[in-house]
């Protein structure tokens, strides 16, 4: 999709990331460690005061205690993160739940661990969680579950409630956890991120992965982190260490100085639910019906009152002729998706919304 906007010079809402730049004060900081010549090799699991700034955070936020020496690892954004936890703990013939709609890159990661990926369908429209067919769906052979929060691409939000249900399902049984929280910072209207760090019989089957990248609005920097259990830790790092040795030195510690000041995190939530307000606000007069975002950067529609046409050709018309890119819905799911949804970006600078929101309120 972002091809085909370049191709027509279209507004490209499709792919998530900002196109504002970051606090001039964060790429100083990573000049600074450079000149003050940190530019060799970081430690394996990472520079060690960023990872004592992510446990003071984790602690800070959400109440647990992690060790940053044996629960900690920096890692070369989250989707290497993800990656590496399958590889770690999957082993051939295992089986690992996942919550559709879903970011693309866990099929494919649990299929290289040789894995097999059992999709279960988020509630059509609401994406809240089925528990009942997520119980369904666990065999002896499950291994993994792996949830998103705030949720991509759909912007649910999970409750507390949610959480401890999940803790229930999980009860008694040995299966690991990997919980996406890359957009932990952007939870709206008051609502608060309900980490798995909150609920202590979960934090201990788990992976928690986040990322710098969506919290700085630096994707091209590609530097995220895990957190979990030692014992599960010590199995992360035994991937981690052959496929990626270690992470961008410079940045680690300017990430870390960087990191001293919790405004930039804390102050997400009401700088994105701006950014969303704005974009909702302006698809009022539009025949696109507004689903609800909690959080994330993502704004999904339902497009069904202006075509019948399938998502992606939708999208596909939507860039060509009206001149705004959005992701069809249906990219989310292995076996695609009758839904007519289709999901845009709104981590954009007011200037482009507007010019987006110009063009969208023709329909």
């Amino acid at each position: 999709m972002s091809a085909l906007a370049q191709k027509h010079g279209a507004v490209n809402l499709g792919q998530g990331f900002p196109d504002f730049g970051c606090d001039p004060q964060l790429p100083a900081a990573v000049t600074a460690a450079m000149q003050a010549q940190h530019n060799q090799y970081a430690p394996m699991p990472g520079v060690a005061v960023l990872r004592a700034a992510i446990a003071q955070k984790m602690q800070a936020l959400y109440g647990h205690a992690y060790e940053p020496d044996s629960e900690i690892t920096v890692s070369a954004g989250a989707t290497q993160a993800i990656l590496t936890a399958l590889l770690a703990v999957v082993h051939p013939g295992d089986e690992v739940i996942v919550l559709e709609p879903c970011y693309d890159s866990y099929l494919p990661n649990i299929e290289l661990a040789g894995g097999i990926a059992i999709p279960v369908p988020l509630t059509p429209t609401s994406f809240r969680p089925d528990f009942e067919k997520i119980a369904a769906a666990i065999t002896p052979r499950t291994r993994a579950l792996i949830i998103n929060t705030p949720h991509n691409p759909s912007a649910t939000v999970w409750t507390d409630a949610e959480m401890r249900a999940l803790a229930d399902l999980l009860k008694g049984s040995d299966i690991l956890l990997i919980s996406d929280e890359v957009y932990e910072h952007m939870v709206f209207d008051g609502q608060t991120h309900q980490s798995v760090a909150r609920y202590p019989e979960l934090c201990c089957r788990s992976f928690i992965v986040s990322s710098f990248g969506k919290t700085y609005h630096v994707t091209g920097w590609k530097v995220g982190y895990v957190a979990a259990p030692a014992n599960l830790m010590h199995e992360f790092r035994k991937v981690h260490q052959y496929n990626v040795f270690s992470v961008n030195t410079p940045m680690q510690v300017g990430l870390a100085s960087y990191m001293a000041n919790a405004a930039p995190y804390l102050e997400l939530p009401s700088f994105y639910q701006a950014k969303r307000d704005r974009f909702r606000a302006g698809l009022q007069g539009s025949k696109l019906k507004l689903l609800p975002c909690q959080g994330s950067y993502f704004q999904c529609v339902d497009y069904s009152a202006l075509s019948s046409m399938k998502d992606r050709e939708f999208c596909e018309w939507l860039t060509r002729e009206i001149g705004v890119a959005a992701i069809p819905l249906s990219a989310f799911y292995a076996q695609g998706s009758e839904q007519t949804i289709i999901r845009f970006c709104f981590a954009k600078q007011e200037q482009t919304l507007d010019r987006a929101l110009q063009l969208l309120q023709r329909l």
